[in-house]
């Protein structure tokens, strides 16, 4: 039976592949200024709006872009915990150090730019946003029991940046506003290059210790939640962005876990010896259930919402 590698002997193996693909990251990734996405002359001003610090009114996104925009400026505000955890799990030595500082000064932009287009615009209350990314970052965010080492982090990260990709994408096309969708288009690209990088490693990972890779992939998909899990009204939130197809089941299976896996040829790899392939058959088993789950919550979900169509057309009636 092969010896399954110490976290030394990972770093070590798959390092020459975290070199690489930082040449190949910053050949392609785009450098940009949060303050050119922001619409500083849009017309707000702070006395003329009678020096209210926020009015509902104000606001030029619906309720859905509002609760999308924070919960993802949130998620991204918990950046000092995600770099702890990826510090912790990788190294800060060689190409490993070089990819955590360059990827922490990258996410670093993106609430920076987020924040800044919500408090210029009088999107939402900045005090009450305030209030809860002082809660949020006080929290920090905690990896799961069971959860460690660099295997785990990659392929943890790569579905995560896939996922919010995903979010960001959605949330632009909600807000109703070219600048918020240009500027979410911007966040997303990047998040895409962050996934594309934590892929081709853990890619890497499957060549140098298939078990060990399957595992984590399997682990990590079997319990995946997004980074932004806890935050204050996390539940309401969650709810109502997947209720509206922010970020849901069906685009969790089909836009984020089918097209890593099938990148990976986790079903076509036949270097797993019999403790991979039990690992990999239940992973299989579990896509297959969550396919039946992703089914149920759409034909839920369209019930949902008729009804809700059906009581708002009936008050208008009633209005007419």
């Amino acid at each position: 039976m092969a010896k399954d590698l110490t976290q030394l002997e990972l770093l070590t193996e798959l390092e020459p592949v975290v070199g690489s693909n930082i040449d190949r990251h910053l050949s392609m990734a785009k450098d940009w200024n949060p303050h050119d996405y922001v619409p500083w002359d849009d017309g707000y001003n702070f006395a003329a709006m009678g020096g209210t610090d926020w009015a509902p009114e104000q606001s030029r996104l619906s309720e859905v872009a509002k609760v999308a925009m924070i919960t993802n400026l949130l998620t991204e505000d918990n950046l000092p915990s995600y770099h702890r955890i990826i510090a912790e799990n990788f190294s800060m030595d060689g190409a490993w150090g070089t990819w955590v500082g360059r990827w922490t000064a990258e996410e670093n932009r993106h609430a920076i730019a987020m924040r800044d287009y919500l408090v210029v615009t009088r999107s939402v209350d900045p005090v009450a946003l305030e209030h809860d990314r002082m809660v949020h970052m006080t929290r920090g965010v905690h990896a799961p029991q069971g959860f460690g080492g660099v295997l785990d982090q990659v392929a943890y990260v790569t579905f995560q940046e896939l996922a919010t990709r995903v979010s960001h994408r959605s949330t632009g096309r909600v807000c109703n506003d070219p600048v918020a969708d240009r500027l979410l288009a911007r966040i997303a690209a990047d998040e895409n290059l962050h996934m594309i990088f934590y892929r081709n490693v853990t890619g890497a990972a499957l060549d140098v210790a298939p078990d060990q890779a399957i595992e984590a992939i399997t682990s990590v998909a079997l319990s995946f939640t997004m980074p932004g899990h806890g935050m204050p009204n996390w539940r309401r939130n969650g709810v109502l962005m997947v209720k509206h197809g922010i970020y849901d089941l069906r685009q969790h299976l089909d836009e984020v876990l089918w097209p890593v896996l099938r990148t990976w040829k986790v079903f076509e790899r036949n270097d797993f010896t019999a403790r991979g392939e039990k690992v990999r058959e239940g992973l299989a088993t579990y896509l297959e259930k969550l396919e039946k789950d992703v089914i149920r919550f759409e034909e839920q979900r369209a019930r949902i919402l008729a009804r809700e169509a059906a009581k708002a057309e009936k008050g208008l009636a009633t209005v007419r």
